[in-house]
């Protein structure tokens, strides 16, 4: 990895020196633009709007449009007089509980790596962070703009990740939380019922860009020249159900099924119904078990009567 800032963390009277690296990268299969016919490069020219003319990059200034057609134009001096005072350091605001910031604001996630000597005070703030249970809120410029940004303790090494100031982010503004919307208890416990049977621990290693890998077959079989296999069709999504309730229900057992469970196991009404009968009919069988014990004693009384009746014939 190769460091794209290079700095000190101002912590108290403490100040560790550091290098930034980037600690997460994009997978995505990148494509140029080329002619269709012969594979070319398709390349641009930068033409300026009003005069047609090709500008080389010297010549091109940033330009704020202020609307009505006018356009205010700065320069490298107009940004060099910007108060940036962190250009060369991370300075630790406050520490806070990492349940404070909603993840909303994480943009993007950085290494820090403790430069010559600072091995030892980086390890003491690492420490001291896992101790206290906390994240340090700091500031810090990169590539000419001070952002807000979080210290936490990542596999051993301290992460900086960059945060998007309160005003750039969005208020929801949909016109459902103004409807007067209430779901019934036996919705809400079947949702619950799903949430259960779909719970799980979070892998990360377990999930795969399935369109990338497919993507990137395509381009393998082109390279060598070799038929190209259609990936497996994807389940096709379930048409939105009319009735919530029975939505609810099959979505639980889909899940247990998914997860090799017996579907009629799942605790609902039916299912404890089912287990109950074969206990009542134990119990029926019970209650008849004295009458049929009975019996023998009125065999035993017929049997005694018989001699009786043979001694009867005898006489006549």
């Amino acid at each position: 990895m190769r460091a794209i800032w290079k700095g000190a963390v101002s912590f108290g009277l403490v100040s560790i020196a550091v290098k930034l690296y980037s600690a997460t990268e994009e997978k995505d299969i990148r494509f140029h633009q080329v002619h269709r016919t012969d594979g070319g490069r398709i390349k641009y020219q930068r033409t300026c709007s009003i005069d047609g003319e090709v500008v080389s990059y010297d010549d091109i200034a940033k330009g704020y449009d202020i609307g009505g057609g006018e356009m205010v134009i700065l320069t490298d001096e107009d940004f060099s007089d910007l108060p940036l005072t962190t250009s060369r350091a991370i300075d630790v605001l406050e520490f806070v509980p990492a349940d404070d910031i909603d993840p909303i604001l994480f943009a993007k996630a950085y290494y820090l790596e403790p430069e010559g000597q600072a091995a030892k005070p980086y390890v003491l703030l690492r420490d001291a962070l896992q101790d206290a249970d906390r994240v340090a809120i700091v500031k810090i410029a990169i590539r000419q703009r001070e952002q807000l940004a979080t210290l936490r303790v990542h596999e051993d090494v301290l992460v900086l990740n960059t945060m998007l100031w309160p005003d750039e982010v969005r208020t929801p503004d949909f016109g459902f939380l103004d409807e007067d919307i209430e779901t019934r208890p036996a919705e809400l416990a079947m949702a619950s019922s799903l949430i259960d049977s779909m719970a799980g621990s979070f892998k990360a290693d377990e999930f795969t860009d399935n369109y990338r890998a497919a993507l990137q077959e395509v381009i393998d079989a082109k390279v060598e020249g070799r038929e190209i296999v259609q990936p497996e069709e994807a389940e096709e999504a379930p048409a939105a159900a009319v009735d919530l309730m029975a939505a609810l229900k099959a979505s639980v057992e889909r899940a247990k099924k998914a997860r090799g469970e017996d579907a009629a196991a799942g605790g609902s009404g039916s299912a404890s119904t089912a287990k109950k009968a074969p206990a009542a009919k134990t119990t029926a069988a019970a209650k008849k078990a004295p009458a049929k014990k009975a019996t023998p004693a009125k065999k035993t009384t017929a049997a005694k009567a018989t001699p009786a009746k043979k001694a009867v014939k005898k006489s006549a």
